[in-house]
Formats: C-alpha cells, sequence, structure tokens
C-alpha cells in the first residue's frame, strides 16, 4: 500500500554500494515504511541526522524508493545510472532521544538473512543533510557522546579500581563502559546522570530481540550477559558512589547486560535497604519485564523509588508474542502497575515502537486504557532493535494490526487525552517528576547542515 504526500518536498534517496560508499539518487525520493504501508518521505516528516547517529548499509535486500518522474515506488537491485552497480538499501540508527516515525523501506532477496539487532530508520537526503524520519521526545543529553570523553571514562575508572580494588561489579562496568561503550556505563565514572546496577544473571522472558542472549537462533546478541551475582555490598558501593556525586542522579537496576532484575530480589532487595540506611538522596530505579508484583511490592517497601516496565505492546497477543513469558503471564505485569500505585512510586513504560504497529488504531485505543487503568506516569518512546519487516510478520500473526495514524499523531493524541502523562527518553530522578507537569520534554532543534556523504550520480 502506497500514501502519497502530496505537493510536499521529497527527500532524496540514498543506497550504498558493495564498497559501503553511501550516495543520493537523482530523480528517486527516500521511501519509508509503517507496516504495510510505504510512503516518500518529506521534509516536512523529518529531521536533520542527530548527532550520533549512524548509517547502515542493509546486506541481502533491494531498495525501494520513490521514482519523481512516474510518481510511483520502485525497486531496484542496481544503480540506474552505472546498472552495472549493485546498491543496497540505507538506514539510520538514531542517537538517544529520538523515536523512529518510520523505517527503512526494502525486500529481501531470496533467503536474505535477518537483520542485526539494531533499529533501522528510514533516511534520505536533502539541503546538505542527511534527514531521518524521527521525533525528537527527549532534550536531556544524558547519553551524548560528546559529553562522554573517552579520556574521563578511562580516568574515573582508574579512581574506582582505587578506591575499590575488590569490587566485581565495578570491574564488570568497567567492560561495559570501554568495551562496549554502554552510555550509563561511561556517566557511572564520569559522575553525572543515571548509573547502572546490573545485577540478575536470568530472565524469564524469552524475547525475540533479546540483546545479552540468543539461544537456537541465526540472531547473535550484541553483548554479554553478567556472569556472577554481585554482593548487597558491591550493589551498594556503587550506588553509593553514584550517589554521593551526583546527589540527584538515579541509579538504576535491569540493565542490557543482564536478565531481569526481580530474579535477583534477593540481593536486590538487602543492596536497596543498605543504600537507603545511609542517604535518602538519589533515586533507586528498576528497570524490568515487571512479571513478579509480590516481588515488588517488597522492594518498594524497604525503598525502590521507580519502576519502568518493557513492553512492545499493551495488547496481550502481541506481547506475548514477543516477550515469550516463561513462568508469568501478561496479568502479572498489570498487576505489577497496580503495585507500584499502591505504594505511591514513579511508574514508566519503556515502549518498544515499531512505527505501523505500534500506531495502529487497535495499539493506541489499548494505550489509552492502560495509562488511564494503570496509572501511567511516563511513556519512554524506544526504538525495537528488531529487523522491521521480520518483526511486523511476526506480530500480524500474533494480532490484528490496522492501519497507522503516524506515531506523531498518536502522541499528539495521547497528549490531548492525558495531559498529565510525560513523554521522554530516560528516567527521570524524583526531582524531575515535578519538574515536567506533561508532555514532551522537547525543544525545538536547530537546523544542521554539511554532515558529509559521498555524493554521486
Amino acid at each position: 500500500m502506497v500514501r502519497e504526500q502530496g505537493k510536499e518536498r521529497l527527500v532524496t534517496a540514498l543506497v550504498a554500494n558493495e564498497k559501503g560508499e553511501i550516495f543520493d539518487l537523482e530523480g528517486y525520493g527516500a521511501v519509508g515504511r509503517c507496516g504495510e504501508v510505504l510512503m516518500p518521505l518529506t521534509v516536512g516528516e523529518t529531521l536533520f541526522m542527530p548527532d550520533g547517529g549512524e548509517l547502515m548499509r542493509l546486506p541481502e535486500r533491494y531498495v525501494l524508493v520513490w521514482n519523481m518522474e512516474i510518481g510511483a515506488v520502485e525497486t531496484l537491485s542496481h544503480n540506474p545510472y552505472n546498472p552495472e552497480e549493485r546498491i543496497y538499501p540505507v538506514a539510520a540508527f538514531n542517537s538517544p532521544g529520538y523515536v523512529n516515525t518510520a523505517q527503512v523501506a526494502a525486500v529481501e532477496e531470496e533467503d536474505a538473512g535477518p537483520l542485526p539487532l539494531f533499529s533501522y530508520c528510514a533516511v534520505g537526503w536533502y539541503d546538505e543533510g542527511f534527514r531521518t524520519a524521527c521525533l525528537r521526545v527527549d532534550e536531556e543529553e544524558r547519553q551524548h557522546l560528546r559529553l562522554m570523553p573517552i579520556p574521563k571514562v578511562q580516568e574515573g575508572v582508574e579512581e574506582m579500581r582505587g578506591r575499590y580494588p575488590e569490587n566485581r561489579l565495578f570491574r564488570h562496568l568497567e567492560r561495559c563502559a570501554l568495551s562496549y561503550g554502554c552510555p550509563a556505563a561511561k556517566n557511572l565514572y564520569i559522575g553525572r546522570c543515571e548509573a547502572p546496577l546490573p545485577t540478575s544473571r536470568q530472565c524469564n522472558a524469552r524475547c525475540l530481540g533479546c540483546i545479552s542472549h540468543q539461544s537456537g537462533s541465526s540472531l547473535s546478541s550484541c553483548q554479554d550477559r553478567i556472569d556472577f551475582t554481585p554482593t548487597p555490598d558491591e550493589i551498594s558501593e556503587v550506588a553509593l558512589t553514584h550517589i554521593e556525586r551526583v546527589p540527584d542522579g538515579v541509579v538504576s537496576f535491569g540493565q542490557g547486560c543482564e536478565g531481569d532484575p526481580l530474579l535477583a530480589a534477593e540481593v536486590i532487595e538487602p543492596a536497596i535497604a543498605l543504600i537507603r540506611s545511609k542517604t535518602a538522596a538519589g533515586t533507586i530505579n528498576m528497570n524490568t519485564n515487571g512479571s513478579l508484583p509480590l516481588v515488588l511490592d517488597r522492594l518498594f517497601a524497604v525503598g525502590l523509588d521507580s519502576i519502568r516496565v518493557s513492553m512492545n505492546s499493551v495488547r496481550k497477543e502481541i506481547y506475548t508474542s514477543y516477550f515469550r513469558p516463561n513462568g508469568y503471564r501478561y496479568e502479572d505485569v498489570v498487576e505489577s502497575f497496580q503495585v507500584a500505585r499502591k505504594h505511591g512510586a514513579y511508574k514508566a513504560i519503556n515502549y518498544l515502537n515499531a512505527p505501523g504497529i505500534t500506531d495502529c488504531e487497535e495499539e493506541v485505543e489499548a494505550l489509552s486504557d492502560f495509562i488511564e487503568a494503570c496509572g501511567v506516569d511516563l511513556i519512554q518512546w524506544r526504538n525495537i532493535n528488531f529487523d522491521p519487516l521480520r518483526y511486523y510478520e511476526a506480530m500480524e500473526a500474533a494480532g490484528p494490526i490496522g492501519m497507522p495514524m503516524g506515531v506523531r499523531r498518536m502522541i499528539l493524541r495521547l497528549e490531548k487525552r492525558f495531559p498529565k502523562l510525560k513523554h521522554g527518553y530516560f528516567n527521570p530522578s524524583r526531582e524531575m517528576y515535578a519538574e515536567r507537569p506533561g508532555g514532551r520534554n522537547i525543544k525545538r532543534q536547530a537546523p544542521k547542515k554539511g554532515t558529509g556523504r559521498k555524493k554521486r550520480r
């Protein structure tokens, strides 16, 4: 299905050749995909590519472009200006704080393998800059690379080695910061914003896109899962060190390098009690699947401040198809929100966005009902890291996927119905709960040009 954009200024298509050289195709517009809907990208629906983003060539796939001369979508396997040159689609991986509004449009070759675990935003070229189909949802520069210089991170690592030579959790986080480039771990060693507290070796979900564990799959995980369980003393040392340096900072259980923290409650519960016995400062947060409400009840009782529950959908059949619970039910997740509400805790959804699914009418209505029933305070808009075509096929098989309304329009509708609901990307501190009374944490992005590329015909 093709959706035209009237007389809007079109963004030019980008492609890559076998050498990985990226260039634009004059006379062809970039195309974005929202489920089964294809649409030419326009200037009005895109932003200049945010700093810190990356471009990716997609192997084993053909390019979908908008032929400006005939006004239709066309599939290209070779450069129309150089028929001997094989070309491939190009996608953008946007930096934190931006949510995708359209995914890359491509067609798989026969026997093509799945794409690695990244998000794949539609991208094109206009006015001397790359433009991506995204919306800024959070202006905080918590994970901006220029604010996390490696020399400063290394200085912090050396300092913590001297202060805590026997703490295994600090040693694990060194690897996260220096080998995997984890922004949260970098911020720990710099002493700013939010610090990670990975703890759990196990998980009771089998998420299709798990970045730390893939079993019997053609996909590979992006990083290794923590292979030990830190003690309450080790956990509290990391947390208290961060809170000492960043009094309004956040420390979070539940990271990409671990399973679900609720399965390590036997060490997390005493760790939280130990932290709170020594300071009332800082925000103790947990990123979780919300599968064990009774465990959460205990953690809130000893001082947990907030939760962020990961969900790709609030519809049971869509949620279950992606998370594949092992020993818990979707209803347990709902109950966890009610437990948090009972304790007066801050409640966020880590909403794994996929344009064409997230913004379909069925999901928007279900989300509205869920927000009202569970008292959700914040939606953290995250782009799902999974092959767009294969994710759509899997979710379509699980439940009804209707026509998309557009992520931008979806957020506007939610803002109108729930004026106190916040929209963002990062876990807020307790100090920020009151600072942002509702809506998005957004400021207008200044235009940027000259982002650089190899331009060919």
